[in-house]
């Protein structure tokens, strides 16, 4: 019953608000200017009754007053009230004038507002912007660190390794040093048996040779004066030589005019009664007297191909001439320095130089055409005698391929360049390393003179060097790596060629430039590519990527001619005879042509 009662009251409770609510918004206006015309009303009753008694009481006072008085004091209250009136309009018009103002005001901070809401909601969204930049980066600097130490750990373990790395490279050197004394004594053991057998060889073919001749001597023949002559002359240059000939017999004995022994006899006395090289002379030359012969004057212009051979199994790097012009050398990437001779225009095979490991890079004779020097991509450089063949040094110490050994003008040191950008001086009577020199790029090609070295090197510098003092003399930088060098006759002009496609002659005595040659359709077409002087300095040769020969007029400094067709891919390489009738080429295929005018 309580519970009833209670919503109940709720019920009435509610139901009277409901209605005071309904009613009351439709009255509001009504009561509202009703409460304004009360206060008007109250207004003019306190005002009535303000006046009212004063009138009253001067009636009582004055019994009634005058009427002009009344109306006197009714004007001057009027004028009072006109000017409070006025006073206030006065500043009713001075607040409305503030009013407007503060409108104004209102109406510029509202824009300022806006404004202002304007920019934070740009701010707010850059602030969210960053804030999520932040947290990218944030994000992205613990991926680093977690980077970073994933790389500390194994920079730490590589560090480790290197280290047992370094160790064991170490030890890996030094037992191969021991492994290279073992073998270099077991070589020169070999080699002293090999020198044995060969001295065998030479006492059994000279016994042979002394038998022959002791039965030749004792047929009777008729006497000749110019023989008597000849053997009178002969006796006189032994003495002067300081040598004896035993096989000879006291008496002359006559031969019959006209005879020659054969070619093989003539070579074995030559041995004999000739002079002698020893194993560490490098100034004997097989070519015999064709060497004084070999630097002719008269240089032929090439115009055909003479003999177009397979000269390598593959890829055929180098080509030279001998002293004497009678012999040619090449060397490919099968391992071999292949020898051939030169008859009648042809190149006929004579022998292979091998030991080397790796393909040969550059060769080069000895100025009397007895050893051959070859460079090779195995680190090392070697030397064979041109007569037997025969391996006689094996210089090793770079750490990179071999790209160019010469030898010096005393035949006696050689000067080698290789990929490690280093050049180093050997002297082959110790065989030993006499110097190295760090070049700080790769060396190209090397050519040298009596006390200077010039090498070419793959950061488009020609490095002058003093042998002696192991310094630079001189720096010439060209506009494209060096690929070769080559020296005239004189040794006074210094020819170079450029992956720019240029040749370029360089005047020794001011180390200038002096002529530049290029042609339409010549480009260098490797790093190695070798060109050449002719032998009287008139003339410079070079192959073309395309395959093609170029040979420049140096007088003219014009295009003498070009000659294709012949070679199928770049020519590597390009060499002149020293007799100037020849020149040879080789290219990336595996052919060498013989070229001449003829």
């Amino acid at each position: 019953m309580a519970a009833g009662l209670q919503s109940w009251r709720k019920h009435v409770s509610d139901q009277l608000k409901l209605r005071d609510r309904v009613q009351r918004q439709a009255f509001e206006e009504i009561i509202h200017q009703y409460h304004r015309l009360l206060e008007k009303s109250d207004l003019q009753t306190v005002l009535s009754e303000r006046y009212q008694p004063e009138k009253y009481e001067r009636g009582h006072e004055q019994s009634a007053g005058t009427e002009s008085g009344l109306q006197q004091e009714m004007s001057e209250m009027r004028i009072r009230h006109q000017e409070e009136l006025t006073e206030l309009h006065k500043k009713r018009g001075e607040l409305a004038q503030t009013v407007i103002e503060l409108n104004n005001q209102i109406q510029q901070k509202d824009k300022e507002i806006q404004s202002n809401e304007a920019k934070m909601a740009e701010f707010q969204q850059q602030i969210s912007s960053l804030e999520g930049d932040c947290r990218e980066l944030r994000s992205s600097l613990q991926d680093l660190e977690r980077a970073n130490q994933t790389l500390k750990d194994e920079y730490d373990a590589l560090q480790i390794t290197f280290s047992a790395l370094e160790e064991k490279l170490r030890k890996t050197s030094e037992d191969n040093q021991e492994l290279v004394s073992r073998w270099m004594a077991e070589k020169a053991q070999e080699a002293n048996k090999l020198n044995a057998e060969n001295e065998k060889d030479t006492r059994r073919r000279q016994a042979k040779l002394q038998k022959d001749l002791a039965d030749a001597a004792k047929e009777p023949l008729p006497v000749d004066p110019e023989d008597d002559i000849e053997v009178l002359a002969e006796e006189a240059g032994n003495k002067a030589a300081g040598e004896t000939s035993p096989n000879r017999p006291l008496s002359r004995t006559p031969s019959k005019k006209g005879s020659q022994p054969p070619p093989g006899l003539m070579d074995s006395i030559s041995n004999i009664f000739g002079r002698r090289r020893t194993p560490n002379s490098f100034s004997s030359s097989p070519d015999g007297p064709e060497d004084q012969s070999a630097v002719c004057a008269d240089v032929r212009v090439p115009a055909t191909a003479l003999h177009v051979f397979d000269a390598h199994d593959g890829e055929v790097n180098a080509v030279r001439f001998s002293p004497g012009s009678r012999l040619l050398a090449t060397g490919g990437m099968d391992r071999r320095v292949k020898l051939w001779e030169v008859v009648n225009g042809r190149c006929e095979p004579k022998g292979a130089l091998t030991g080397s490991n790796a393909g040969i890079t550059s060769i080069e004779f000895d100025s009397a055409g007895s050893y051959l020097l070859a460079a090779s991509n195995d680190f090392a450089s070697r030397i064979w005698t041109v007569d037997d063949y025969r391996l006689r040094h094996t210089l090793t110490g770079h750490s990179g391929k071999v790209l160019a050994a010469r030898f010096l003008l005393d035949n006696a040191r050689i000067v080698s360049g290789s990929y490690d950008r280093t050049l180093k001086l050997w002297d082959l009577r110790s065989k030993v390393c006499m110097k190295t020199v760090f070049a700080g790029s790769s060396c190209n090609d090397i050519v040298c003179t009596e006390q200077c070295v010039m090498s070419g090197h793959f950061d488009k510098k020609i490095r002058f060097w003093d042998i002696r003092a192991e310094s630079i003399v001189q720096e010439l930088e060209l506009l494209g790596r060096v690929t070769s060098l080559d020296l005239n006759h004189d040794r006074t002009e210094l020819l170079s060629c450029s992956r720019d496609d240029l040749l370029k002659i360089i005047d020794l005595r001011t180390n200038a430039v002096r002529q530049a040659f290029s042609a339409d359709g010549f480009k260098c077409g490797a790093d190695w590519t070798r060109v050449t002087f002719s032998p009287d300095g008139s003339y410079v040769a070079a192959g073309s990527a395309d395959g093609a020969l170029y040979v420049w007029n140096v007088l003219t400094g014009k295009l003498d001619r070009t000659l294709d067709r012949n070679h199928h891919s770049a020519i590597n390489a390009v060499c002149w005879s020293p007799s100037g009738t020849y020149v040879a080429s080789v290219e990336k295929g595996c052919k060498a042509i013989l070229w001449s005018d003829m």
